[in-house]
């Protein structure tokens, strides 16, 4: 039977490793005093040359017999996950805290209660100082047992000091616990609609957020409360499309990390999310001085030797400057210029396909589609569009998915594609109605398409016209305008009026604004 690569855990895991874990692993195995030729490592040697996960090739390598596959596998995965702990690539002071943890807990069940404590109390005070809270309040209840079997003289005030201390870790715990779970349940609406499209979602995400947000007195919160509340409220930001406080409370998160440096290495994931999130409310504020400062900051930092290295930092670092990267060149109409990242990121993202996933990298394919548009390559704008539009098990943000259509429609008018714009403009329309997602601008431009076949040549100039007064009203309007995130479609039809290219037209504006 021949599955899948990431479909099986154990090849999937071994696949990641890298030469210093693999000898690692080996020196672990060794010291276990394992014979060479003991079942679990023979395996290993197997799977690691292999390109593919076949279990027929594997019984014919006679390493290990059928029915012994399943358990020899699950050994062997354990045994690889142990030795990875043990390599210092992977110790951080969290899994410090913990092997601490461990050793109080083996002398608390030797009777060894005093050296317990003291080795509690260290570590109590390192979990305390890395905002490991979680792990405190683990601590605190450990002592609080072992405290009420070690009779000391003074465990009056002992007591009463763990348990004013268990109750404040509690409760920030809990505070925390609220607003990340808030933070979940915003993102998975933004996941799943994108922004808000009227003023009943907006009331409902309002509603939503104010009724789940917990009560909490700011002095009291820690790096890791403040870090929640700063992410739910930007979450919140986002879906009601408020730039100005999504750009807010994304300089707060990223400003939270530059003042306690420490938890950058402890938290890379959040530092370089807090950068995308501050890069994109820049974007949509469309500030592109601003922005590049805050991008090269951002390259700079995570391009240093000191700043956290592993798989999971890397593809986020590619997935998070390549898109900033793209999108400097939507702010000032200079998509010629981008093109030359189309082909750079194209072969990174086969380097790190099994680690990206398909929803990311539809929203490459859209971005490099816009930059192919606006510098006027419409049939290659086609090709990358097609990739989104003919992948059926996509699972991605509906307002993405809307605009890929409405765009490819755009592209395929542009190209003089017309032959079969007919059988295209039906499928576009159907799938939009079904998608319960119709916006007064996609309405607008599907009516425009639909009629351009009834329209004379020289009355082509007034019918753009005509279509730029009706969506130039929706361009401030709080919900419709996001339909002009994503497809600049004010400025393609004032490239049509004027004669002019479509990046001509966006960087006149663009300059206009610095004035």
């Amino acid at each position: 039977m021949i599955t899948k690569d990431q479909k099986d855990n154990l090849f999937s895991l071994i696949k990641s490793l890298n030469k210093s874990e693999k000898r690692q692993f080996k020196l672990y195995v060794g010291r276990l005093d394992v014979n060479s030729d003991s079942k679990f490592l023979n395996l290993f040697n197997v799977l690691d040359k292999a390109k593919t996960y076949n279990e027929k090739e594997i019984v014919k390598s006679g390493v290990v017999k059928k029915q012994q596959l399943a358990n020899v596998k699950a050994h062997l995965y354990k045994q690889i996950l142990i030795s990875l702990r043990l390599n210092p690539s992977h110790q951080n002071i969290r899994s410090q805290i913990r092997e601490q943890l461990d050793f109080a807990s083996i002398l608390y069940h030797k009777g060894l209660y005093k050296q317990s404590l003291k080795i509690l109390d260290k570590s109590k005070e390192m979990a305390i100082q890395n905002e490991e809270k979680n792990l405190a309040y683990e601590i605190v209840e450990l002592e609080k047992v072992i405290e009420s079997q070690y009779i000391t003289r003074s465990i009056s005030t002992r007591a009463d000091e763990l348990s004013v201390q268990a109750k404040e870790l509690s409760q920030l715990n809990v505070i925390s616990s609220k607003l990340s779970n808030l933070s979940l349940q915003l993102y998975s609406i933004i996941l799943k609609t994108g922004y808000v499209k009227n003023e009943t979602e907006s009331q409902q995400v309002t509603t939503y957020f104010q009724d789940r947000l917990p009560k909490y007195d700011f002095k009291t919160l820690g790096f890791r409360e403040k870090l929640w509340l700063y992410k739910t409220h930007l979450w919140y930001s986002f879906l009601l499309q408020d730039f100005l406080n999504c750009y807010k409370y994304a300089t707060k998160w990223v400003d939270l990390f530059r003042q306690n440096p420490n938890m950058i290495s402890l938290n890379p994931v959040f530092y370089l999310k807090g950068n995308n999130y501050l890069l994109e409310s820049m974007f949509f504020l469309q500030n592109k001085p601003k922005f590049l400062k805050a991008l090269h900051q951002f390259e700079a930092t995570v391009s240093h030797s000191s700043f956290p290295k592993d798989e999971n930092v890397e593809t986020l670092v590619f997935l998070y400057l390549n898109f900033h990267k793209i999108n400097q060149h939507f702010i000032d109409g200079s998509f010629e210029e981008g093109l030359s990242l189309i082909p750079k990121i194209e072969n990174n993202l086969k380097n790190y396909s099994s680690r990206i996933d398909a929803h990311h990298k539809m929203i490459f394919y859209y971005k490099f589609a816009s930059l192919q548009f606006g510098a006027g390559n419409n049939k290659q704008c086609i090709f990358y569009l097609d990739k989104i539009i003919s992948n059926k098990t996509l699972e991605m943000r509906e307002d993405l998915l809307c605009f890929a259509r409405v765009l490819n429609l755009v592209a395929h008018y542009e190209a003089g594609l017309d032959y079969h714009l007919e059988t295209l403009l039906r499928s576009t329309y159907k799938f939009l109605i079904k998608m319960n997602d119709l916006h007064e601008v996609q309405k607008e431009m599907i009516k425009f398409i639909r009629g351009l076949q009834d329209i004379y040549p020289h009355d082509l100039k007034n019918a753009f016209k005509e279509l730029h007064r009706k969506l130039k009203v929706f361009e401030e309007h709080p919900y419709e305008r996001r339909a002009f995130l994503y497809l600049d479609i004010i400025s393609w039809l004032e490239s049509k009026i004027e004669s002019k290219p479509v990046a001509k037209i966006i960087n006149d504006k663009y300059l206009a604004k610095l004035h």
